[in-house]
């Protein structure tokens, strides 16, 4: 096949904006990212149905190989500031194989997810406003959730600042919210007036061991679930202040934030619903959240539907950015057609990437929600594949590009080399895990088989083997990307004990 000499790609002086935006803007970003409301609202029945009260010990394990993770992404971000983040560190480190591997893992969790978060939050939304006769109906769902898709990505691409600004408000409506539900219910725990079996809050509840088994590995996996996104804020790291260490820092503290976040509303969600009432009403996904609200609020309990609506709306923008930044990361080394690599005149972000997000977004979430709603809630299981893969690469690929500063001291070989590695590690033993779960149908919502396996299981495998088709079909049409030869850090980027 002959090479495209028409993909040229953007031209050299198209950038994005620099500083648009500062290492506060950025935390917020990565912190919505993980839309932390609708992740806690979700996962929490189904943990506690696995481990029971040591569901506040899981959110605690699995924020393990998030830190080490996130360390590798600050430590790469200092050596190279592409907005492509594990596209770029991957293929420094190891090859352009691998990062095209890597670059299209997260471009397709960000098309896999956004129909579903942009549901999640018109729905919460017209329950909070009291609409529930809408909410339950099918078409009005479906446009609104179209229509909220396409906003949120014209203020993507509008804006950086304009972004910040939206995520600003939202993260502060979220975690107000869900602190008042925490409060309100740990508060009705100690003054004995909860309504459902309520526990008084132990601090055995920590350990992640206590349930142990195959109850622990599948709660790990959801716990992976909900943190995951933080990285979001490393993918603007062309158009933050201090490009070199604010957004990698920014990455470390949201997921600390998170932990916080997570284990005390896991605390209060325990404490006052009995590990009983949570495992029966576990199916019930991100609604059994709305069910407490109503146990523990009351007439307030619109405050908590709010805060989930607000969550996955805030999310639903986010996870936009991850995808749309790859892409055009990918185009400027021309490992996609150049058109991708557009950015705006005007607004200078990646318009072009970020509209295909939308419209592949959109064809996806419409065609799987008419299939079958199960079947859009077993392609959100598939992610986990694609999550820990390309989590699990970029702590490979962090050791491998510093390989050579390992030794020159114990804070890089614990911080460069072995914690990312480590963090890999067992994002890898959760990836076979998960294989292995998703292979059994009954583990599905849908609880069919597809080709004798899960539906999640054919989906994840589905979209990494179209993404091998396509990225042979790139090397044939377009081989330049596939002439870059992998190397190892500068080392005067390397941290240096003062």
């Amino acid at each position: 096949m002959a090479e495209d000499v028409t993909d040229a790609g953007p031209p050299p002086s198209a950038s994005l904006k620099p500083d648009a935006i500062g290492f506060l803007d950025a935390l917020v970003i990565g912190l919505n990212a993980t839309s932390p409301a609708y992740s806690m609202a979700a996962a929490i029945g189904p943990v506690v149905a696995l481990v029971g009260v040591y569901a506040p010990g899981v959110m605690l394990a699995s924020f393990v190989p998030m830190l080490l993770i996130a360390s590798a992404f600050y430590h790469l971000n200092r050596a190279d500031q592409d907005c492509g983040t594990t596209f770029s560190w991957v293929t420094r480190a190891m090859g352009p194989w691998a990062g095209w591997l890597g670059g299209w893992a997260i471009t397709m969790t960000g098309v896999l997810v956004v129909g579903s978060l942009a549901d999640v939050a018109v729905t919460f939304f017209l329950l909070s406003a009291g609409l529930d006769g809408w909410a339950a109906n099918d078409a009005v769902r479906q446009v609104l959730t179209v229509l909220l898709i396409l906003v949120m990505t014209a203020v993507c691409v509008i804006g950086t600042e304009v972004s910040a600004r939206v995520q600003d408000v939202l993260i502060l409506a979220q975690v107000a919210c869900l602190l008042a539900f925490a409060v309100v219910a740990l508060y009705r725990v100690y003054a004995g007036t909860g309504t459902l079996g309520p526990t008084e809050p132990r601090l055995a509840w920590l350990d992640p061991f206590g349930a142990g088994g195959a109850p622990l590995t599948s709660s790990l996996l959801l716990g992976v679930f909900i943190y995951w996104g933080w990285e979001s804020a490393v993918n603007l790291t062309e158009e933050t202040e201090d490009s070199a260490t604010a957004p990698g820092m920014a990455a470390v503290w949201s997921t600390v934030l998170l932990l916080v976040t997570y284990v005390a509303v896991a605390y209060a969600v325990v404490a006052y619903a009995g590990t009983d009432y949570l495992a029966e009403n576990a199916a019930e996904e991100e609604f059994l959240f709305a069910q407490l609200a109503k146990e523990a609020m009351g007439d307030w309990d619109w405050v908590v539907l709010l805060a989930v609506s607000t969550s996955a709306l805030a999310s639903t923008q986010t996870t936009i950015i991850p995808a749309s930044r790859t892409a055009l990361s990918m185009a400027r080394r021309h490992a996609l057609p150049g058109r991708f690599g557009h950015i705006h005149p005007r607004f200078r972000t990646p318009d072009v990437s970020t509209w295909w997000v939308a419209g592949i977004a959109v064809a996806w979430y419409l065609t799987l929600y008419n299939l079958s709603e199960n079947a859009l809630f077993d392609s959100l299981t598939a992610l986990s594949l694609l999550i820990a893969f390309y989590y699990a690469l970029t702590g490979i690929a962090c050791a491998v590009y510093y390989r050579r500063e390992l030794t020159s001291g114990v804070r890089n070989f614990l911080l460069i080399g072995l914690g990312p590695l480590a963090g890999a590690g067992l994002l890898a033993w959760l990836l076979v895990e998960s294989v292995a779960d998703m292979a059994d149908p009954d583990n599905s919502y849908s609880g069919v088989s597809w080709l004798g396996v899960g539906p999640p299981l054919v989906m994840g495998l589905a979209v990494f083997l179209t993404g091998v088709v396509l990225m042979v079909v790139r090397r044939l049409r377009a081989p330049a990307f596939w002439s870059e030869r992998p190397g190892v850090v500068d080392p005067r980027l390397v941290p240096r004990k003062e």
